[in-house]
């Protein structure tokens, strides 16, 4: 069995309740193990989701097409056509549409796996064997930011557009757009570009992006890496040389609200992170 079942009977107990996006999330499961995607299952749809399951990624894909899920847990090992490439079907066919958020779960302790599913477009990613509640509870917070009824605090609640840079950010409606150019951006990198816009010129380091931006008081600090990196892909002219989210060598990333044509490179001053 995958998940964790140590704490199981506990577990079970303290679920009851959890559900804060409650009826409001449909979930597909997706999951080639039988036992995993039961227990999933059962600890999502005692936290209040409405709960579809799928074995393979063939399945999946015909069940997201059927009727559009809130939010997709995607098992990275699947037969035949493994999560990666469900999660790059599922972005290509959304063409501009709201994005099916993914939480993708691997059984792999290897960086590089969880690294290319942020890549192609998860959210988030939890590693086997987990406890089905922390699981539970990475639901409620993605949905939470996918939703309108985001708690206080949330970077991309609903407030007054923001705008620097050639940028044009709607919290309310959750659209950006880029010299007038609409930009498809997962919950994350929406969250992520919305936490730099009011705070432009603040050097921000992962452990604080991590904190604010995705709730975790501690975690993968890849994921932010990663995220700023697809992010820039996205709202920067030149990737390869940003002048909109800059890197501060051993410190932290900084959103220039409006930067200069020439702008220098970021310069090294000690370890730090790309």
């Amino acid at each position: 069995m995958a998940v964790s079942t140590a704490e199981s009977a506990n577990e079970e107990r303290r679920a009851d309740g959890t559900g804060e996006a409650g009826a409001a999330g449909g979930v597909l499961v997706v999951d080639d193990d039988p036992t995993v995607s039961e227990v999933v299952a059962g600890y999502l749809e005692r936290a209040g989701f409405a709960v579809r399951r799928a074995a393979d990624g063939p399945a999946a894909l015909r069940a997201a097409e059927e009727r559009r899920p809130d939010l997709m847990v995607l098992d990275l090992m699947l037969p035949g056509m493994d999560g990666l490439e469900v999660c790059r079907r599922l972005r290509a066919r959304e063409d501009g549409a709201p994005p099916v958020p993914v939480i993708m779960l691997t059984a792999r302790g290897d960086e590089d796996d969880r690294i290319l599913g942020l890549e192609v477009g998860a959210d988030d990613y939890v590693t086997k064997p987990f406890s089905p509640r922390e699981l539970v509870l990475r639901v409620q917070s993605v949905l939470r930011r996918a939703t309108a009824a985001s708690p206080p605090g949330d970077p991309a609640a609903a407030g007054p557009r923001l705008a620097a840079a050639g940028l044009a950010l709607d919290p309310a409606a959750r659209r950006v757009h880029k010299d007038g150019r609409e930009l498809a951006l997962t919950l994350r990198e929406f969250d992520l570009l919305a936490y730099f816009l009011r705070h432009p010129g603040q050097v921000c380091d992962r452990e604080r992006l991590l904190r604010e931006v995705w709730g975790w008081d501690f975690g993968d600090l890849s994921t932010v890496t990663v995220h700023v990196r697809r992010l820039r892909g996205k709202v920067e002219d030149d990737p390869a040389n940003p002048q909109l989210i800059r890197t501060v060598w051993g410190a932290g990333y900084r959103f220039e609200a409006a930067p200069g044509a020439g702008a220098a490179p970021a310069v090294r001053t000690g370890g730090g992170q790309p």
